[in-house]
């Protein structure tokens, strides 16, 4: 099966061929009914010479499918920005939550001061008693708290 982003199949990449499934061996096709093996040697000849050719070009279409990739994801994210000493509630993490409130148990918590911003998308906070948190949080895990 052809992978987008190389426009290739993993074994023409690694063998410059294209794969004979058992299927085809069994049944009449024109592959097989076309075979030369003289002409066959040949062509197998140039194609291994072709291969770094060939993957060459399939890292270019990668390049290219990521570029695209980033571009239309990046078009899409929506950086969240908080102001320092703004309160904010967290996101209850799977690792935070009761487990005795089930599901009906509150997705938000706490009343959290940002103190700085780390780098792109993530501050670190404290809490209302002034004790920070060691590690930054990301923003998508953090909304404005409306008093």
């Amino acid at each position: 099966m052809t992978r987008t982003t190389t426009g290739e199949t993993p074994f023409k990449l690694a063998f410059g061929t294209k794969v004979v499934i058992p299927v085809e061996v069994g049944m009449l096709s024109l592959r097989r009914t076309c075979y030369d093996e003289h002409n066959y040697d040949k062509g197998l000849k140039l194609a291994f010479d072709c291969l770094p050719e060939v993957r060459d070009d399939a890292a270019q279409r990668m390049a290219l499918y990521q570029e695209r990739m980033t571009k239309y994801y990046n078009q899409r994210v929506k950086l969240k920005h908080f102001n320092p000493r703004n309160m904010k509630l967290r996101k209850v993490s799977q690792a935070t939550k009761d487990p005795s409130e089930g599901k009906l148990g509150p997705n938000w918590e706490g009343q959290y001061k940002v103190v700085r911003y780390s780098r792109r998308g993530s501050y670190y906070l404290e809490d209302a008693n002034g004790k920070p948190f060691p590690r930054p949080w990301n923003a998508e895990h953090l909304k404005k708290y409306y008093q």
